[in-house]
């Protein structure tokens, strides 16, 4: 059973790398295309796949259509029980269905303010006071999913399952940016983006080149850490 999966530029595209988690972190087959969101190409890249028109987008292996990521996760789930998306227990998982869920409708100022990049380390960044409240609203829901699991480091839930794949993106953000949060919370966001997965995402995301780089901040920048 294998799935095509559509994503956009792997080194700004968010909801792309969550989509690709997806499939690559449980395992499960798909053939990945290319969307062109700055080429100017998109409009009729995604065409074929209407009425989707954002990515990632998924087609089944029985011709079925899925846009938006919500729907994309609880599809593979249901498709795939024993890949272990979803925590086992009911309450971690009823959790972590609310965190994605929130996640996906959430956190506006915190994204409109810091669209990720895989690129540098922003220095400087003053985060608005919507930008700070966000934040404080992403460490609540990881202290309350730890609250849940009894977990105090690693992944929210002990294994990793779709939580993590909602929330790489927004660790992104963390560390381009160098927003202010706790310890335990920059722990988990350096474990989310030195994760195997996430890397080879990178190393791919830099081999394309832009001119201009969107999202250019008139700020000094820093490397992306080296994470092993």
């Amino acid at each position: 059973m294998t799935y095509d999966l559509y994503i956009g530029d792997r080194l700004f595209s968010s909801w792309s790398l969550r989509g690709w988690l997806m499939f690559r972190k449980f395992n499960i087959p798909c053939n990945t295309h290319m969307i062109g969101l700055y080429s100017g190409s998109m409009k009729a890249d995604m065409a074929p796949l209407a009425p989707a028109r954002l990515v990632p987008a998924m087609r089944s292996p029985d011709g079925t259509v899925i846009g938006e990521s919500l729907a994309i996760a609880e599809t593979l789930a249901e498709n795939h029980p024993d890949a272990g998306l979803w925590p086992a227990a009911a309450n971690a998982r009823a959790t972590a269905r609310w965190l994605c869920a929130e996640m996906a409708s959430g956190f506006g100022a915190l994204r409109d303010a810091c669209p990720m990049q895989l690129r540098y380390v922003h220095q400087g960044f003053k985060p608005s006071p919507a930008v700070a409240t966000d934040l404080a609203r992403v460490e609540t829901l990881w202290s309350h999913a730890r609250a849940i699991s009894g977990k105090h480091s690693g992944w929210l839930f002990g294994d990793y399952c779709l939580t993590e794949v909602f929330y790489t993106p927004i660790a992104a953000r963390i560390v381009g940016y160098d927003l202010p949060v706790s310890q335990q919370s920059r722990a988990y966001c350096d474990a989310l983006l030195s994760d195997p997965c996430v890397l080879e995402w990178r190393k791919e995301a830099l081999k394309t080149t832009y001119s201009p780089f969107p999202y250019k901040l008139d700020l000094p920048n820093t490397t992306w850490p080296d994470y092993p």
